[in-house]
Order: C-alpha cells, then structure tokens, then sequence
C-alpha cells in the first residue's frame, strides 16, 4: 500500500525504527504513506482515521492535529517538484498528516489496540523527563558492511504490538480461507442442483411433448370417427374428376396458398385411387412446405368434410378418403 516518492535511505538518512513498522503498530494496519526526497512522511488522513476509529476525519483533525501537521496533497507534493501519484485512491484534494499529526491522532484514539503504543510514547516522556534523554538499545546482530549504520533493537511494546497484529492478521486469513472453501463447496452444491434441476425439466418436457403427440392422435382418430358418421363413404368411382373436386373444395372452405398446394397434391391420388396413403414428409417435399405445415392444412380439409382420415398404414402413414363433393 506504500507509494513512497523517494525512500530516506536514498538521502543517506537512516530511521532507528522502520516507518511502516512504525506506524503498523500505532495504528494495526499498513496505511498508505508518501515519503519526500528529505525523508518526511505523509500519510492520507482518511487512512488512518479509519483505522483508529474516528468517523469524522475532518473534525478529528480540527480537534487533534494543527495546521502545521497537515496539508493537502497537491501542495505537499508540489513543494518538492513532484506530480500527485497516479491512481483513483490519490485526489488531489486528499487531505494528509505527518508522522507527528499521526501520533496525535494516535494518542486521541480509544481503541484497545493503540494502548501498548501510547504507553510506549508515555514511556518514552517519562524517561526524557526523567534522565533528559531516551535511547533505543543496538540490535545484537549489526550490519557488517564498512560505514553500515547501526541497527537498534525494536522497542518491547512496538515488537509486542506488531506480533499481536501479525497474529491477529494470520487468524483473519485463516477464518477467510475457510469461508473461501466453504463458498466454493455451496456453489458446487449448487451446481449440482441446477444440473439436476434441468434433467428434471428436460424429463417433464419430453413426457409433456409425448402427451401431445399423444393427444393429437387421439383428436385426428376422433375427428376420423365424426366424419365418417356424418358423411358417408363414396367410393372413387362415383367421383368426376380432379377439377370437380377441387372447385367443389374451394366452395367448402377459404382456401390459402398453402391449403391450395396440398390440394392440388393430393386430389388427383385420391381421384384415381380412391385413398390417399403418402407419408406428410413427401407431401411436404412435393409442395416445399414444412411436414407441420402440411398436418395443419390436411386438418382443415378433413374439418370441412373435404376428407377423412381412415387410419394409417403398417409403416404409420396416415390414410385418407376422400368424401363425396357436394356439387360435381
């Protein structure tokens, strides 16, 4: 999360403690931080109210930090040279804090996890007053490298605080990674009933379209049964011709193209032969409509009394007759 500008090292400076650590544990989290070719640090002062809890940034500062410990990003920035670095997360108008604004903000807080840190800092006055000077111990392994500046030991409560947080961090990784597992086994759970969930319905919809099916054999043998009661079979031969037939369909119904086509088809079968026993899948070839198409218009003729059906064959053909024209 730190976007330092230039790091303090590269000044030649060197920090007996470690910025980021610094404030790790002053506030338990790693905030963002600009740090200025002469080694001052600024942090976004929304960072670091939200991390101690104050809910009104503005009025935090108003209380707790003076103006001299704050400023706005594009000043900062701008006083050495530099551009406001690149991202959503950096406005220009961000307001920021120094180290020292920060440690007020600190001292401010009443959040349980900043208490080893201001007993620290309280340490630390307590000891100034006390023997005019406060000096962090040397590290007991020191950099071997000639002119290496020396390394001090962390102090007690800032390790303390830093190992708590540390702790505290892997245990919120460990409750997210279970919770991460736990999402991943719902959504399979889930998966797997939307499988079922759609054989389910692949099955409802075949055992529906089989009813169908079902139910139009059934109306196409009861409209056979109609017809044949209400009209009575007249054997080919007491027919006149093609012609006559079709004339006399054209007074019995409004017939469309499409009813036409068929007609045309299959009245000189049934002229000369007496049935019809021809598949709808070459009716449909012969007139290039759809083999749908075809049942529908059939369906009408047999509705108007134009013919009917008497069964099918052994290879499930329809077979139609042709009823006695009104006027020939």
């Amino acid at each position: 999360m730190n976007e330092p500008s230039k790091q303090a090292k590269s000044a030649g400076r060197h920090e007996a403690i470690d910025v980021s650590d610094f404030v790790y544990a002053a506030t338990g989290a790693r905030v963002r931080r600009l740090t200025m070719p002469d080694g001052t640090h600024w942090f976004p002062a929304v960072d670091v109210c939200k991390e101690l809890g104050h809910t009104n940034s503005r009025q935090a500062l108003a209380d707790h930090v003076p103006e001299a410990h704050r400023e706005c990003l594009e000043t900062v920035t701008g006083a050495y040279g530099l551009s406001v670095p690149a991202g959503r997360k950096w406005r220009r108008d961000t307001n920021l804090i120094d180290l020292k604004g920060l440690i007020l903000l600190v001292n401010a807080c009443t959040k349980p996890a900043c208490a080893p840190f201001k007993q620290w800092v309280a340490e630390v006055i307590e000891t100034v007053q006390r023997e005019g000077s406060y000096t962090l111990e040397e590290a007991e392994v020191q950099p071997v490298e000639p002119g290496a500046p020396i390394a001090y030991a962390m102090p007690e409560q800032v390790a303390e605080a830093i190992v708590r947080l540390e702790a505290h961090n892997l245990e919120l990784d460990e409750q997210w990674a279970n919770s991460q597992r736990e999402s991943i086994s719902l959504q399979r759970e889930l998966a797997d009933l939307q499988r079922e969930t759609l054989a389910t319905q692949q099955a409802t919809l075949a055992v529906q379209q089989a009813m169908v099916r079902a139910l139009e054999r059934i109306a196409d043998r009861f409209d056979a049964v109609v017809l044949e009661r209400r009209t009575p079979y007249v054997p080919p031969a007491a027919l006149a011709t093609t012609e006559s037939v079709l004339a006399d369909w054209r007074r019995r119904l409004s017939v469309t193209e499409d009813v036409w086509l068929v007609a045309i088809v299959i009245a000189p079968v049934l002229v000369e032969k007496g049935e019809l026993r021809e598949p709808l899948e070459s009716i449909a070839a012969r007139t290039g409509l759809t083999v749908h198409r075809v049942n529908e218009c059939l369906r009408l003729l047999r509705k108007h009394a134009c013919i009917h059906s008497r069964g099918g064959t052994a290879e499930e053909a329809p077979v139609y007759v042709l009823n006695q024209p009104s006027e020939l």
